[in-house]
């Protein structure tokens, strides 16, 4: 069953066909997972391997085709006819005399598009170079076209179901914070809290399960805190370290992200000074956000805020986030960062990431909020203050 009712996935491609219509393609082939969940509701772990949505213009059901033995999963997932689901022969898998692409350009064919405007996901993580150049090879006449983040364009603004479910990932991630919190202790080896996030994360609350989330748990200790994306270690936590905790609730692939630090010991009045301007820096952040304010604005009034109290931070502090699959839990739409002219709309939904990495030593702190038709609503509910532990 797929997650949402049929007439969700209804909109959402007939919002798709509109920006098709404007870059006048004749077809999408989707290889993005998250961009075939978004519009199909096809979920399962096949996405190493080969496959992919065909979105026509015209008004018919989308077709579905990846690996035979995943064809099953499409049946049980998605939205679309028994019809429009095909599966290839095992013998495209790793096979150095054919690429499954062949057999997906045979299909486009198969309905027409083998003279047609062919869009195509250029920079989707699990779209390779190698596919591109199967699919022009074998369909010469056709016109490819780069139509990379269309889809991701679209699933940047929510619909009210899609922001339910956000909500129930926030609950899952205020206790996979509170777990998470908890773990880090004096004596405890990294990747034992690791563990115990990973095991909150996947049971998710009483109501309602979780799923893994598309980031791993980022638990970033000692000097690995000045880094923003090493990986736990086998290491015990120490005494007179701060640990910074990046983590996400997943339901049914939709995340919400949080950040929080926690320090094991007496904080240096420095770290308190940072994390006093970051608390304020998020506030006058998200007192920016209302419909109609562009990204940039959000940044501009942190920027301003933690420049008074002498930080500075040079990198993006927030992106959108939606639907996805590993390796990343971006929607890569639109950044919160100096220069981004994207306009607020209601239900767009970023993480205000404000990562404050130091020499030697660092500071996260992060929400994900909504727009809302006023203002923003902050998905999870948990204090924002530097933790500190014996």
């Amino acid at each position: 069953m797929a997650a949402f009712p049929d007439d969700e996935y209804a909109q959402r491609l007939e919002k798709t066909r509109v920006r098709m219509a404007e870059a006048a393609l004749d077809v999408l082939l989707v290889t993005d997972p998250a961009n075939m969940n978004y519009l199909t509701g096809y979920d399962a772990w096949s996405f190493y391997v080969p496959q992919a949505v065909i979105v026509p213009m015209t008004a018919e059901p989308p077709i579905w085709i990846g690996r035979g033995m995943d064809a099953q999963s499409a049946i049980l997932t998605t939205v679309l006819p028994k019809d429009k689901i095909l599966g290839y022969a095992d013998d495209y898998i790793e096979s150095p005399v054919k690429h499954a692409m062949q057999h997906i350009a045979g299909v486009l064919d198969e309905h027409g598009f083998a003279r047609g405007r062919i869009g195509y996901e250029g920079n989707a993580y699990f779209f390779t170079a190698r596919n591109l150049q199967v699919l022009t090879d074998t369909l010469p006449q056709a016109r490819f076209v780069d139509a990379d983040l269309l889809v991701n364009w679209v699933r940047t603004v929510k619909s009210d179901r899609e922001i339910d479910v956000m909500r129930q990932a926030a609950r899952i991630v205020e206790s996979v914070m509170r777990v998470a919190i908890e773990a880090v202790s004096v004596g405890t080896r990294q990747c034992d809290a690791a563990a115990l996030i990973s095991e909150a994360q996947i049971r998710g609350t009483k109501d309602f399960g979780g799923d893994a989330p598309a980031n791993p748990p980022s638990i970033l200790s000692a000097e690995n805190a000045a880094t923003p994306h090493a990986s736990w270690s086998d290491q015990p936590f120490r005494t007179d370290t701060a640990t910074c905790l990046e983590l996400s609730g997943c339901r049914l692939r939709y995340h919400c992200a949080m950040s929080r630090t926690v320090y094991l010991g007496k904080p240096p009045d420095e770290m308190r000074r940072l994390a006093a301007a970051t608390a304020d820096g998020m506030e006058a952040a998200l007192a920016t956000v209302k419909p109609g304010n562009l990204c940039q604005d959000i940044e501009l009034a942190w920027r301003q805020t933690i420049n008074r109290a002498g930080f500075n931070k040079p990198s993006r502090i927030g992106y959108s986030i939606g639907v996805n699959y590993p390796p990343n839990w971006a929607d890569h739409t639109a950044s919160i960062r100096e220069g981004d002219m994207t306009v607020l709309e209601p239900n767009m939904t970023f993480h205000l990431m404000l990562g404050m990495w130091m020499e030697g030593w660092g500071f996260e702190l992060s929400d994900t909020f909504r727009v809302t038709d006023t203002g923003h609503e902050v998905l999870a509910d948990f204090p924002r203050q530097l933790f500190v532990k014996d």
